[in-house]
């Protein structure tokens, strides 16, 4: 049901908000973890006579052994080893202005990717402490940076859920061009990589201050998105969302549209 699927992405939006900082920024890292300092981590390298091999992911050391022919000498992730590169797991830059610890400036998709690595190494590698510096005082509690990072994390996690959300309410439509024809938009049960009971409508999706506007496809039978089935309403599914504007030229219910030029 409408009802039913809308609960279901209210809770996977929920759930991807626990999976986010204050949730997994904490898992497995109680108080009794040693607290290093970043002349300490360097000597955590793996190389001959090194006492280990470490790296820190926003001020979380995980001891990174198991992962030896990655993070060790003449592996691919060596740069990362024995200190604090969490910018370069988000933009790949392993120049050594790039692998530094500093993700005051990055995009919502590139603290995604930060808090994806974080949860792969939370559930692969085994946690060890904190690093003293930016993320952690010398008590070992969080400073005002962790916590401004674990904000828009979580801001990026609610944005990325609240677009999904968006998807299935309208996904994209198919599309293709040529010289001769034009332009052709039209929906099926697939398009847009969403599965769904219905097929919908072409209409422009103009997004609040955006000037631009996306194909996609309407439902244009029953209630309105998140409204249950036995509301009073007027039959044209989401037909009437201010934001839809219909094709120029192109029948109002017709599954397909075609744009000359």
């Amino acid at each position: 049901s409408r009802r039913g699927g809308a609960a279901m992405w209210r809770g996977a939006a929920a759930a991807l908000l626990c999976l986010g900082a204050a949730c997994l920024l904490r898992r497995g890292f109680e108080p009794r973890h040693r607290l290093l300092r970043a002349a300490e981590l360097r000597r955590y390298r793996g190389a001959p006579g090194d006492p280990g091999l470490y790296l820190a992911l926003l001020g979380r050391v995980f001891d990174v052994q198991r992962g030896r022919r990655h993070y060790g000498p003449g592996g691919a992730y060596s740069a990362l080893a024995g200190r604090d590169a969490t910018r370069a797991f988000a933009t790949g830059d392993f120049t050594e202005s790039g692998l530094v610890d500093d993700v005051s400036a990055l995009s919502p998709q590139e603290l995604l990717s930060i808090q994806g690595w974080l949860s792969f190494y939370s559930d692969n590698y085994e946690p060890v402490g904190k690093l003293v510096g930016r993320f952690y005082d010398e008590n070992g509690a969080p400073t005002e940076a962790l916590r401004d990072a674990e904000a828009a994390i979580e801001e990026a996690l609610r944005f990325q859920a609240e677009s999904e959300q968006r998807k299935q309410q309208f996904p994209p439509c198919n599309s293709e061009w040529s010289s001769a024809k034009g332009t052709r938009f039209w929906c099926s049960t697939q398009s847009g990589g969403v599965s769904r009971g219905w097929a919908g409508v072409p209409r422009k999706l103009y997004h609040p201050g955006s000037k631009g506007s996306g194909c996609v496809c309407v439902r244009s039978t029953g209630p309105p998105w998140g409204h249950p089935p036995s509301s009073q309403h007027r039959d044209r599914g989401d037909l009437d969302n201010p934001h839809l504007e219909e094709y120029e030229g192109c029948p109002p219910l017709a599954e397909q549209c075609v744009l000359p030029g």
